[in-house]
């Protein structure tokens, strides 16, 4: 039995807004409940609702801008830079930009709707 799996075969979230979610580990790919791990591209204009998740992110851009609204404090990353964000930490993701923001999400415990706890608009 191999000690190792290679991924050939992202999870592709069916999203409404235009923003590529290729899920590469995680409980969609791998049923992997410590750890999701996703390939993302977020398309010029493009926003979330503020969250809560109860989960750590870790971010790093690959290409383009992000900007973070976390509590009250707005942070734009740039590429090449990462971030963690803390469980329980009210947060905003978004692309205001106008280029496409490719980036690599981490979090642990892995990625879950249930625990992310999405406002309403």
């Amino acid at each position: 039995m191999k000690k190792y799996f290679i991924q050939k075969s992202p999870f592709i979230v069916p999203t409404t807004d235009g923003k590529l979610i290729e899920e590469h580990h995680g409980l969609a790919t791998t049923n992997n409940l410590g750890i999701s791990i996703a390939h993302m591209i977020a398309p010029p204009g493009w926003s979330e609702p503020f969250q809560t998740p109860e989960f750590d992110e870790y971010t790093y851009i690959i290409k383009g801008k992000k900007q973070f609204i976390i509590e009250d404090e707005t942070i734009v990353l740039e590429t090449g830079q990462s971030i963690k964000i803390e469980k329980n930490t009210r947060v905003q993701y978004s692309n205001p930009f106008d280029e496409p923001c490719e980036y690599l999400a981490i979090c642990t415990p892995a990625f879950s709707m249930d625990m992310v706890n999405r406002e309403e608009n």
